[in-house]
């Protein structure tokens, strides 16, 4: 175990053999620190379990309080997976027992310098969190999600899997899976089909997704209306499903739409 001589270390904490603690860094108390994990300089980490491989850079803070004032100093937490990367002053609260008591992050995830993570997120596996960007409380992040830089999501919102967020964009309701966001206030600009590809979705899937798409926001139907359309037959492909599912599970908040003119969403679709 390699704990610098200057990190201060709570006795109830439990540090893997093969940690790594940097100079200055605080593990505080009830503490896990996974296999091989490394914690920078003066990083704090308290009422956390951190999985494996994890790489903690100087000055973040890992399960720290929520900022949210009905918090009374409940004993709540966060855990985070494996070979995620946090990168310099990245913040992220553990949870409230409002929210279930818990901030959940994934696997393989990286959030870049600056990001906030605010008390029960649920944050999935493979995320892509870039600078400064900010997510209130109980927002919750699917599979894949890139979140464009200095971008925020408003809390409770969910962002759906494989979902492009675009930098500075204001992120006021539930984001579609695959979707590409943009603006202030943001809106729908079209599918994210390199993501798609990327994630190995068939040509099949990204062809009835495109189809789908037109159906909810080119056709004039009303919302009912375009959900049985897309259900017409009783074999809807996998992926469209997907949509299907979340909008009817959105919250009172809604899910976002696109807003430009037929031609500019006929090209995003297309």
């Amino acid at each position: 175990m390699a704990i610098h001589p200057s990190a201060v270390v709570d006795p109830s904490a439990k540090i893997d053999p093969t940690a790594e603690i940097g100079p200055g860094a605080i593990i505080g108390p009830e503490t896990v620190i996974g296999p091989r994990t490394k914690v920078g300089a003066h990083a704090v980490v308290e009422y956390a379990t951190l999985g494996a491989d994890n790489i903690l850079h100087p000055g973040c803070y890992v399960g720290t309080p929520p900022q949210d004032l009905k918090y009374a100093g409940e004993k709540t937490r966060l855990e985070m997976g494996d070979k995620n990367v946090v990168r310099e002053t990245v913040t992220m609260n553990r949870g409230t027992a409002q929210g279930g008591g818990l901030t959940k992050i994934g696997s393989n995830c990286l959030f870049m310098a600056a990001s906030h993570i605010a008390h029960d997120c649920h944050v999935g596996n493979g995320v892509i969190v870039v600078n400064a960007v900010l997510l209130a409380g109980h927002v919750h992040v699917g599979d894949g999600a890139v979140l464009g830089g200095a971008c925020a999501i408003h809390q409770y919102n969910r962002i759906g899997r494989l979902a492009m967020l675009g930098g500075g964009s204001m992120n006021g309701q539930d984001v579609l899976p695959f979707a590409n966001t943009q603006g202030d206030r943001a809106v729908i600009r079209g599918i994210n089909m390199l993501g798609l590809k990327r994630a190995g979705v068939p040509p099949e899937s990204r062809t009835a997704l495109k189809n789908a798409y037109k159906v909810l926001f080119l056709s004039g139907l009303t919302q009912a209306e375009a959900l049985a359309k897309l259900k017409e037959g009783g074999k809807v492909d996998p992926i469209v499903q997907e949509w299907i599912d979340f909008i009817e599970s959105a919250g009172k908040r809604g899910y976002m739409r696109p807003a430009v003119g037929a031609t500019e969403l006929e090209e995003a679709a297309a």
